[in-house]
């Protein structure tokens, strides 16, 4: 808990990780200043809607800047007194990175220097960062366990991601700035982003279109509810250490066409499925060894999938406006 002048710097709070984290920190009794570019990388007011609930909060501020901006992020750090930074900005998914790599250079290194180099000046006592499961590349080795070296990403985002766990080492290292990098598995749930699987499966299936399921249905995701995940980030906000990296997942991991056969249990309709080979940077299965979460962060994951899957299934309802009608078929 803080003081009335001090705050959490929450970059990336329109996004839907750093959305539910400022959220609970807020209801928490923290200050929270939200920091977000808004970048159209998927629907823009799908973020302000995000935000909108959290400007009814008194103790939040927004200021709508991009880590990359240098000057704009001093602004902010001399107009409030932030003690702590938990960076949730980056340019996300593994695909696009095919697309637009640049974009992963100036946000994921540029971006993520910026904030170091703040911590640095300002000397907050703790930062804490969003890393990804997509670190350990094509390990072979299962579950995936933060002791794994992780020297052979298969995506720009990855490499990117593991750039951010080096850099922070050499920023704890050399001017003692606690630092604590999050392996985050396969988020879902209300509110979650569009280019993920369970918001594109709900939305194909309701508007009656084909999903494409790739590598012919034999991938296999560490799927983990994003109360779950915001349980342990704010575990980690709250432990400072000079460095640590942990895996949040659900340890338990899911093939996909089992995850889409409760989607369509849920929904009452069956999927058309394209079957679709793997795609570049993709790997075939996930799963985090959450041992080490358990005994130093107390993470304990609670939500079963389908109760994950049909929390998120009422948000979309109600967000899009979307009736709730009689299953057309069941399949329990």
């Amino acid at each position: 808990m803080t003081d009335s002048n001090e705050a959490i710097l929450v970059t990336g709070s329109a996004g839907f990780i750093g959305f539910h984290l400022s959220k609970r920190l807020l209801e928490t009794g923290y200050a929270v200043v939200g920091v977000d570019n808004l970048n159209p990388y998927y629907d823009v007011n799908l973020k302000r809607a995000r935000l909108d609930i959290l400007k009814s909060h008194e103790s939040f501020s927004f200021y709508e800047t991009d880590i990359q901006d240098l000057q704009g992020l001093k602004d902010i750090f001399k107009q409030r007194r932030v003690t702590k930074i938990c960076n949730l900005a980056a340019q996300a998914g593994v695909r696009y990175s095919l697309k637009d790599p640049f974009s992963y250079q100036k946000s994921n290194i540029e971006g993520f220097l910026n904030l170091l180099e703040l911590a640095r000046k300002y000397k907050v006592s703790n930062f804490v960062y969003a890393s990804s499961s997509s670190v350990y590349g094509k390990n072979r080795k299962s579950p995936y366990s933060v002791e794994d070296r992780v020297d052979n990403p298969i995506s720009l985002y990855a490499a990117t991601k593991k750039a951010n766990e080096l850099m922070a080492h050499a920023y704890s290292h050399l001017f003692g700035i606690p630092c604590t990098g999050l392996r985050y598995f396969t988020v879902y749930g209300p509110w979650g982003r569009p280019d993920m699987a369970l918001f594109l499966f709900t939305d194909a299936i309701l508007k009656k279109r084909p999903i494409n399921v790739y590598n012919y249905g034999e991938m296999r995701r560490d799927f983990t509810y994003i109360d779950d995940i915001i349980d342990g980030t704010i575990r980690a906000i709250e432990r400072p250490v000079p460095y640590d990296i942990f895996n949040l997942g659900n340890s338990d991991s899911v093939g996909l066409l089992e995850f889409i056969r409760v989607i369509e249990e849920e929904l009452g309709q069956e999927a058309e499925k394209n079957m679709m080979p793997l795609q570049p940077g993709d790997v075939a299965e996930t799963v985090a060894d959450i041992q080490r979460s358990r005994e130093l962060l107390g993470f304990n994951p609670r939500t079963p999938l389908r109760e994950g899957i049909k929390k998120f299934i009422a948000w979309y309802r109600e967000y899009y406006g979307i009736k709730t009608l009689w299953p057309s078929k069941v399949w329990r």
